[in-house]
């Protein structure tokens, strides 16, 4: 009998009634009252708590006085004091009065049972007992909070199908039980109580697509929650029927769906990772450039895996985004799917989907979609302080447009959605639409320093400043693509008097300067937290007729970040000295961070098609230390 029953008595009959330990049903006493009546005297066993209160407000007293007045704010309520040994062993006498009238008696027979169903409340990863009658339903962020945490089980652990655990109705292995987590469920009843009760689970409509239930046994199997709603009474959530007769069960449950809505007792998150952050494995698109990351990079930073597809792959970052889910008893690396598919469509799930890899996707698969729609428009800060205020998780940073019209871009709504949803990474809107292809990693980037972090900012007044103090030291007749098979070189001289490019530079520059502002407010950075990297942009027309921007040279930020050691898209500046000078700047500003610059050629393979290193690598990083629960949003 669930906290706010009302038990309704018949007098001179007896009524037979269950109550659950911890909780404390109503006593119909004034609606049973036979007419004329208007006292009456209530006397229960010793293992029977009896409170009457006068209401509103209510003030509790015992049961202390012989004759009570049947008042209409009148409330009685009943406790347990313990489990009965057998059927109907507490009794309670409810006497009414009348002028009138003899006393008339209404009998009530109470059983009390025990019934908890536990979870990992504490966060510890393992289900510890709970007294009977705690409130487990109340979810609470911090260090202190409480509160399952379930992970969507939301990778293929089952060789023998191509869709995800969630949507199983078995459990194959213990390799799935690890995805789920434990429930207990504990009985203290009498002997013959289940041979006429039964024990309900509730779960409410609206999360029953989300959950999934599974009872222990030898094959770690059997489902024992269907996810066929019922009809439930008005006000009231849809039961299933579950055990009936053992004093103990232990219980699997998984989240059904890899969704961003939550259940009130348990919850779960993806959580997308900074540039900042370990990597523990990358890859890459185009099989040249993989051979030449393999050759300049520390192969201690991680483990490679050459791309299934070819050299085919191209923008690998746009199609798909690594994150990570996480309970206390386990990590589990989740692969985010745009809904942008380039090439790449099949990709997540044939080769990434798997044992311990989680596969999610949010907004329409066909048709509908945008160049803001990749992942190269989605970055994540490192941790940051903003005023009194932590994200401990860094903030979540996603590029669109400033002016809507019917001619911008906007990330689709549902991804919007899913990214809000997640809680612990605010996320940051930036204007992005500027840009010819649109993505905020064309214009920032995030790098380690000896204390905290570097954002990296593309900078045409840094560009024109460098290019101006070679002028002035004799370097104007210097190239920029020296070098280049069928690429237009350009004198530093001529660059400098290209009034037209100025003019495409400093708009650029005001669109990144807004950008800018927006950084330092919304991440609490200052002006020494940024450092400008020297880049020059041009015009072009979009298919709307609308001026982008996009990179004159390779775009020095978009770069790969490996802990200290960054792969730069190699600019072939002008040759100064032998060295290109804008790689040189780059060294300047970089190394003294505690950082090493290798830069790459990506001429061919990204750069002409509109991207750069970045774009075409992933990068799966070390779930942050810090505990995503831990966190108040």
């Amino acid at each position: 009998m669930a906290q706010g029953t009302v038990i309704h008595v018949t007098p001179e009959q007896p009524t037979y009634a269950v109550c659950v330990l911890g909780t404390e049903p109503q006593l119909d006493v004034c609606g049973s009252a036979p007419t004329g009546c208007t006292f009456f005297s209530i006397n229960a066993s010793p293992g029977v708590v009896v409170d009457v209160a006068h209401g509103p407000p209510a003030k509790k007293n015992p049961t202390g006085s012989s004759k009570w007045p049947l008042d209409p704010g009148l409330e009685v309520s009943l406790r347990m004091r313990a489990a009965s040994s057998s059927m109907g062993d507490q009794k309670v006498q409810i006497s009414y009065y009348g002028p009138q009238t003899n006393p008339v008696h209404a009998l009530l027979y109470l059983t009390g049972v025990e019934i908890t169903l536990s979870a990992d409340i504490t966060r510890t990863g393992k289900v510890k007992p709970t007294k009977a009658g705690k409130n487990q339903s109340t979810w609470t962020w911090g260090p202190r909070g409480q509160g399952a945490i379930l992970l969507v089980n939301c990778d293929r652990d089952n060789p023998h199908t191509s869709a995800m655990d969630c949507t199983d109705d078995r459990v194959p292995d213990g390799a799935d039980v690890q995805d789920m987590s434990l429930v207990t469920l504990s009985t203290r009843t009498p002997r013959d109580f289940f041979s006429k009760h039964q024990l309900v689970l509730h779960v409410a409509k609206s999360e029953m697509d989300k959950v999934r239930v599974f009872q222990a046994s030898c094959e770690l199997s059997r489902a024992v929650i269907s996810m066929h709603p019922s009809r439930p009474r008005p006000g009231t959530a849809p039961s299933h029927p579950l055990w009936q007769t053992f004093p103990e069960h232990l219980l699997w449950a998984r989240f059904q769906a890899p969704r961003a809505e939550t259940v009130p007792e348990a919850r779960s998150g993806w959580v997308p990772r900074t540039q900042r952050g370990t990597p523990q494995e990358w890859r890459e698109g185009d099989s040249e450039f993989h051979n030449m990351l393999v050759q300049t990079q520390d192969d201690k930073l991680c483990f490679l895996r050459a791309p299934p597809l070819g050299s085919s792959i191209l923008h690998e970052l746009d199609e798909i985004e690594i994150g990570y889910i996480q309970a206390p008893h386990k990590a589990l690396p989740v692969v985010f799917d745009s809904p942008r598919n380039r090439g790449l469509k099949e990709f997540p799930v044939k080769c990434l989907l798997g044992p311990d890899f989680g596969y999610v996707t949010r907004g329409p698969q066909t048709g509908g979609v945008t160049n803001l729609d990749s992942f190269g428009n989605l970055e994540v800060s490192p941790p940051v302080t903003v005023g009194k205020k932590k994200y401990p998780l860094g903030r979540i940073l996603i590029g669109h447009s400033m002016y809507p019209s019917a001619k911008s871009q906007e990330m689709h709504q549902a991804l919007q959605d899913f990214l809000a949803a997640q809680q612990v990474q605010a996320p940051v809107k930036l204007y992005s639409d500027w840009l010819y292809v649109g993505h905020v990693d064309e214009f920032l980037s995030f790098v380690p320093a000896h204390k905290g972090f570097r954002l990296l900012l593309a900078s045409p007044r840094s560009c024109y400043k460098l290019f101006q103090e070679q002028l002035k030291e004799g370097h104007g007749e210097a190239l920029l693509f020296e070098g280049v098979k069928n690429k237009r070189q350009q004198k530093i001289k001529d660059i400098l008097s290209n009034k037209k490019l100025r003019e495409h530079n400093s708009y650029v520059e005001s669109c990144i300067d807004w950008n800018r502002e927006v950084l330092k407010r919304e991440l609490g950075l200052r002006e020494r937290d940024i450092v400008d990297i020297p880049q020059l942009f041009k015009l072009r027309t979009d298919f709307t007729g609308t001026p982008k921007a996009e990179a004159l040279f390779p775009n020095m930020v978009n770069m790969l970040v490996l802990g200290k050691y960054l792969g730069i898209p190699k600019p072939f500046g002008p040759i100064i000295n032998g060295r290109c000078c804008l790689e040189e700047k780059v060294r300047s500003l970089l190394e003294p961070l505690g950082l090493h610059c290798t830069f790459i050629d990506d001429f061919t393979p990204y750069h002409l098609q509109h991207g750069e290193v970045h774009c075409g690598t992933n990068v799966r990083r070390q779930p942050f230390s810090f505990k995503w629960w831990h966190m108040v949003p």
